[in-house]
């Protein structure tokens, strides 16, 4: 094997995940797992059956069509088009994909190619920085800082190369909490329409808005036709498990997508598409019910962790909370997150493995409150022995 690297030198220092690193500690040590975003009950009973009755009736247990099931594809072109105003064709613009995870993959795998640079807004989902590795892409962080995560306009627009070939977008925004205002979103837009971008956008939490509301980039001018939209079931109906995600796009951006797509897992799920299909059909009462609750939830653990000492960063949307943790006299959020277990009982996880400069959240710590409220109230009364110590 010689002296190479086993290792593509591309995915050098993108190991095991944070997410994999901390689980496995919460698991070892007890501890309650505010670090990985999945909830800890499952979503409506309705759609489990759904899923039960797919299983049942055989509809799925072999591959399903590589695009996706049509009653999804269909489901899901009626929720754009009900909830935005966006009009999709369930044959030619709505691809199925093995959650959103492996729809980012395959845009990006399919969009890139090697030189090509890749402007996202920092901090971003790790998957990303892997993603554009993958393709031989160079990523250009846009850096959200504190305290309200604002992205800068004039810095985004300064640095838009002519080797630029793609914006990649997440609002809301994990791990901040951003909800990208009309205006900011009209300002990203006008650039991508000017430089002539691709746009990919990752709207997984688009029904987990506190703050405003979630309004698609690609309902602005000019923008349908240069944007690929995807967005889950995972988040929005507490099924992460059955990893159901999707693309919306034109034919065009459709197919490149699926190309890449159909050599990733080919097709995934299959009666859990079914299902979903039920789910996005679901009142308005239910989405409304989600982000009620979840709110309650923030509330009640940003509560706790500012009377435990964090500085707090109340997110607009998502199910995450980033906290400074300096006025605990800490300084160093992975060393603070590898003993916080030890210490209270807790995981989180470190901001820092979401930048490519370590410095600019090396004393941010993200918590998630997507668990039962009974959970949070412990994890409250067990974080409170930090501002003891």
């Amino acid at each position: 094997m010689g002296t190479r690297p086993l290792l593509n030198r591309r995915l050098a220092g993108l190991g095991t995940t944070i997410f994999a690193e901390m689980s496995a500690l919460a698991t070892a040590t007890g501890s309650i797992n505010l670090g990985q975003g999945f909830p800890d009950t499952d979503g409506p009973e309705e759609v489990r059956e759904a899923a039960v009755r797919a299983l049942r009736e055989g509809r799925g247990n072999q591959y399903p069509p590589g695009p996706g099931v049509p009653e999804l594809r269909t489901a899901i072109a009626a929720h754009q088009q009900r909830r935005y105003g966006l009009a999709y064709d369930p044959d030619t613009e709505v691809l199925v994909t093995a959650g959103a995870t492996e729809a980012i993959a395959a845009a990006l795998l399919a969009l890139l190619e090697p030189g090509d640079e890749v402007i996202a807004l920092e901090p971003f989902y790790d998957s990303y920085a892997a993603c554009i590795a993958m393709a031989g892409a160079v990523r250009v962080p846009l850096t959200l800082r504190a305290p309200d995560f604002r992205p800068d306009l004039d810095e985004l627009r300064a640095l838009v190369t002519p080797r630029t070939r793609l914006l990649l977008l997440n609002s809301p925004h994990n791990p901040t909490g951003l909800v990208l205002t009309p205006d900011e979103l009209a300002a990203v837009a006008e650039l991508a329409v000017e430089r002539d971008l691709l746009v990919v956008t990752d709207e997984v939490y688009e029904h987990l808005v506190f703050t405003g509301a979630h309004h698609p980039i690609a309902a602005l001018p000019g923008m349908r036709e240069r944007t690929v939209s995807i967005s889950s079931a995972g988040k929005t109906f507490s099924f992460t498990g059955w990893k159901v995600g999707w693309v919306t796009g034109t034919p065009e951006l459709v197919a490149a997508v699926r190309t890449a797509k159909q050599y990733l897992t080919y097709v995934s799920a299959g009666p859990f598409q079914y299902a979903v299909a039920e789910a996005l059909r679901l009142p308005d009462a239910y989405f409304d019910g989600l982000r009620a609750d979840l709110l309650r939830k923030r509330d009640l653990l940003a509560a706790g962790l500012a009377d435990a000492g964090f500085r707090v960063f109340r997110p607009e949307g998502t199910y995450f909370i980033t906290t400074d943790i300096t006025p605990l006299g800490e300084k160093d959020g992975i060393v603070f997150c590898r003993t916080l277990p030890q210490r209270c009982g807790v995981v989180a996880i470190p901001n820092a493995v979401f930048y490519d400069d370590a410095e600019a959240g090396r004393s941010l710590v993200r918590f998630t409150f997507c668990k039962q409220t009974a959970v949070l109230e412990e994890a409250v009364e067990r974080l409170s022995r930090l501002a003891r110590t």
